[in-house]
């Protein structure tokens, strides 16, 4: 019982803060200290007292200066905020890909009204600086909604990615939501710039036509059909590029050509999408006619009759279907080697740990004795003490950890990369000198089974041989584990973290909980069933990739939005060719369906072009980003049914944003339409 004389103000924290002196009778520490900090006169170059003071402590003591574990945070989340800076740009891709529609559209809209001013006297430069500052507009008031907008997702947005953070990398509390200059600038101008270089082609293409080939009417999308060998070619090659990128090493810690090898794929999908139309519009064209009319005949022939402007539909669409499909294979077949190793790491039946907030680097220990009398209760067959420090290897912040060995042999399934039996390997640990480290401890350091590593203990460092390496998807910061015996050589603390228990045979898991919890009376000990610590491995696992998940509709919404957009710009475009099938005969119901059919048969081209995409993607999510990023091994794993609704709610969207331009198109007079000239 302690008296409470003051309360500290919020940026404290969760904190009790008492004297040392009382602090260490209360904790039965003897004097030990975690850490001890310095405040040297301010006259005095740092650097000389920071020599002097090195040259005082002992081997095993290590100096620092104040805040260097927050600099060991920022560059371990240095990985986690690039991926997730790197997924937002999804949107802007997909958005450059609208906004290279759009201008493209106004340009074959006008062609005749720029004929016209050509044979007036503009200069090529007056055209161009006209469409490039038609996108400039465009991406001014796109980045003026944005910024508005943005500020609105962050509220929520926010709290993701705190819970990951906190789960997965360091205990700490996001700090307030502001919208700098700094952040509305760069939101401007990432706007206005996307906005100009998206529409820098079809501008230089409007500027640089001759007056005469302006006012012919088709000569674009016949260039485009003959080009789509040559831009074949292209894709070929850069998909050539992105195998060869996606074979190189991590750059300075980050998958810089993971990353450009899915640009690379998305740039060659992109050039191969009208080769692709054509083919499929061809291949498909009679057996369309037979199943759904003519209507859909002549939607898949208009299709192929507007290459130029299709193959961009269905690239800004495939290009999120493919980011979304990437993404939830990747997820897919995270969470099922997540569950799989579930069932091979937690054997035992109930888990113990003290109540108390958990999270990275978070490890309170329980009282000693708490092992012992949950080991001496009649249901229970084991106990596995475990005890967690974390500590900084090599400028990192890991976990040291020390576990009974022979416990973990006789019960443990643990893998391990090197595919040896699990009671070779913990048998060595017994025996003292050998440790196990996880993969990403393994991957990040260089190490591999057999290699020694040097731990700083108090007394000086201790050299271990690596028995082996195993799989572990619990900490991203990496796992070194020794026997708990050799741990107490270095650190004489018998306290545990946390302790797994094993029942007998028989014992039904619930009363052996009530047994453990009834012998642990009134100590504040959490007791955890197997299920339950699979289910909250599992709810944070979800957690954790919400916000990617957020990312990727935001980036669907764009491209579906826009879908519904560029098809009426189509309707207008096509304005003449509506006009003429009802003056043969065709009804307003008809040409409705024509342009239902257009919006289907986009929907589906860009479904099945960014699933391939995406699977492609997938791979090197998995097996080139991820383990350069994060160093976890993951086995590919189909999410069919998560796939599957996805792929299907997108497509009734292509169908629903066809609905208005179907009925603009329906709504044309057909006299006004024919002559208008």
């Amino acid at each position: 019982q302690v008296t409470v004389r003051g309360v500290l103000g919020e940026a404290a924290g969760d904190a009790v803060v008492m004297d040392l002196a009382a602090a260490a009778r209360l904790l039965d520490r003897n004097g030990s200290l975690d850490r001890v900090l310095v405040r040297v006169p301010e006259r005095a170059p740092q650097e000389g007292w920071e020599a002097a003071l090195a040259a005082a402590l002992s081997g095993g003591l290590k100096l620092e200066p104040f805040g260097a574990r927050t600099e060991e945070n920022r560059r371990m989340l240095a990985a986690f905020r690039w991926n997730l800076r790197v997924l937002s740009y999804i949107a802007l891709v997909v958005g450059a890909f609208l906004i290279y529609n759009t201008i493209s559209v106004s340009v074959v809209r006008r062609r005749v009204e720029i004929g016209v001013l050509r044979a007036l006297g503009a200069t090529r430069g007056m055209v161009l600086a006209a469409f490039l500052g038609e996108a400039l507009c465009l991406g001014l008031a796109g980045a003026a909604g944005g910024i508005a907008l943005g500020r609105l997702l962050a509220g929520s947005a926010v709290g993701l990615v705190a819970a990951t953070v906190e789960s997965l990398y360091v205990s700490s509390r996001p700090g307030a939501i502001a919208l700098g200059w700094e952040a509305a600038l760069l939101a401007v101008l990432s706007g206005a710039i996307v906005a100009v270089l998206s529409a820098l082609a079809p501008a230089w293409e409007a500027a640089r036509v001759a007056p005469a080939e302006a006012m012919s009417q088709g000569r674009r999308e016949y260039e485009t059909r003959l080009r789509k060998g040559r831009n074949l070619l292209w894709a070929a090659l850069l998909a050539a590029a992105a195998y060869w990128a996606s074979r190189q090493p991590a750059a300075g810690g980050k998958p810089v050509f993971g990353y450009l090898a899915a640009v690379l794929l998305i740039g060659a999908a992109a050039l191969a999408i009208p080769a692709l139309v054509a083919a499929i519009a061809e291949l498909t064209s009679g057996m369309v006619r037979r199943a759904l009319g003519a209507e859909a005949q002549l939607a898949a022939r208009g299709l192929v009759g507007s290459l130029r402007r299709t193959s961009v539909l269905v690239g800004a669409l495939a290009t999120a279907i493919a980011m979304m499909a990437a993404v939830a294979i990747m997820v897919g077949s995270f969470r099922q080697t997540v569950l799989v190793w579930m069932d091979d790491r937690l054997q035992a039946d109930l888990y113990l740990r003290a109540a108390g907030p958990s999270g990275a680097g978070r490890f309170p220990a329980l009282s000693p004795e708490v092992p012992d009398l949950v080991a001496a209760l009649p249901q229970v067959e084991a106990v596995y003490r475990f005890r967690a420090y974390a500590i900084s290897f090599n400028g990192r912040p890991a976990t040291l950890g020390g576990g009974d060995a022979l416990v973990a042999g006789r019960f443990g399934r643990r893998p391990f990369l090197s595919g040896a039996r699990p009671e070779d390997v913990f048998a060595q640990l017994a025996r003292g000198g050998s440790v196990i480290v996880s993969e990403t401890f393994a991957n990040k350091h260089g190490l591999r089974a057999g290699g020694e590593i040097e731990i700083p203990f108090a007394q000086g460092p201790a050299r271990f041989r690596v028995a082996d390496v195993y799989y572990d998807y619990s900490s991203e910061q990496g796992y070194i584990v020794m026997d708990r015996a050799t741990l107490l050589k270095h650190l004489p603390d018998p306290a545990p973290s946390s302790v797994a228990v094993y029942l007998k045979p028989g014992v039904a898991i619930e009363d052996g909980r009530k047994a453990v919890e009834a012998a642990l009376a009134p100590r504040k000990v959490l007791v955890v069933s197997n299920r339950a610590v699979r289910e909250e491995a599992i709810r944070i696992f979800d957690r954790t990739f919400a916000i990617t998940y957020a990312l990727e509709a935001v980036a669907v919404m764009v491209a579906v939005m826009g879908m519904g957009g560029a098809l009426l710009a189509l309707v207008i475009d096509r304005r003449r060719e509506f006009g003429l099938l009802r003056f043969f005969g065709a009804s307003a119901g008809q040409v409705r369906r024509i342009v239902m059919s257009e919006a289907g048969f986009l929907g589906l081209l860009a479904i099945f072009t960014g699933f391939v995409l995406g699977v492609l993607l997938s791979l090197l999510l998995i097996f080139v980003i991820n383990k350069q990023s994060f160093g976890w091994t993951i086995q590919f794993h189909w999410p069919v049914a998560v796939l599957l609704g996805a792929l299907s709610l997108v497509f009734a969207a292509t169908l629903l944003a066809g609905i208005y331009p179907a009925r603009a198109a329906a709504r044309l007079k057909p006299a006004e339409v024919v002559h208008e000239e």
